[in-house]
C-alpha cells in the first residue's frame, strides 16, 4: 500500500459534467418572475395614481366648503347653519371618497390574486418542463454509465 492520497479532481470534474445544468430554465425562471414584477407594479402604481386623484379630490371640496364657512355672515344663526351644513357636506364626502378607496382596494386585490393564479399556473408548467428534461438528461447519463460499466 501506497501512503499517497488518490486524487479525485478528475473524478469529480467528469460526475459534476455527467450532469448537466439546463441554465435556460433558470433564464425562464427569471423572465417570468420579471414580467409578473412588473404587472404587480403596474397594478400598485395604478392603484397610487387613483387614490391620490380621490385624494386630491376630497381635499378641493373641502377647502370649497370651508370657503362657504369662512364668508362673513349677517346673522348668527348663519354662522351655526354654516358650521353645520359643512359637516353635513364632510360627512357625505368622506362616505363617498372612502367608498371610492375601497373601490380601488377591491381593484387591486382582484388584479393581484389574477396575476399571483396566472403566475403559479406559469411557474407549475416551467417546473414539470425543467423536471423533466432533467430526467431525461438524468437517464441518459445513467444508460451511457451502465453502458461504459459493461
Amino acid at each position: 500500500m501506497t501512503n499517497k492520497a488518490t486524487d479525485f479532481t478528475k473524478v469529480m470534474q467528469d460526475m459534476m459534467a455527467s450532469f448537466p445544468v439546463d441554465a435556460s430554465a433558470l433564464q425562464n425562471a427569471f423572465k417570468t418572475q420579471a414580467a409578473m414584477a412588473e404587472k404587480l407594479s403596474k397594478v400598485a402604481l395604478e392603484a397610487a395614481e387613483k387614490s391620490t386623484e380621490i385624494t386630491s379630490k376630497w381635499a378641493k371640496d373641502t377647502i370649497a366648503k370651508l370657503g362657504d364657512v369662512s364668508k362673513a355672515k349677517s346673522e348668527v344663526t348663519d354662522y351655526s347653519k354654516s358650521v353645520t351644513d359643512f359637516a353635513s357636506s364632510a360627512a357625505e364626502m368622506a362616505a363617498e371618497n372612502l367608498a371610492a378607496f375601497a373601490e380601488v382596494a377591491k381593484k387591486v386585490q382582484m388584479e393581484t390574486v389574477e396575476l399571483v393564479l396566472a403566475a403559479g399556473k406559469d411557474f407549475s408548467e416551467d417546473a414539470t418542463a425543467a423536471v423533466k428534461k432533467a430526467t431525461a438528461d438524468v437517464t441518459t447519463v445513467a444508460k451511457k454509465a451502465a453502458a461504459a460499466a459493461k
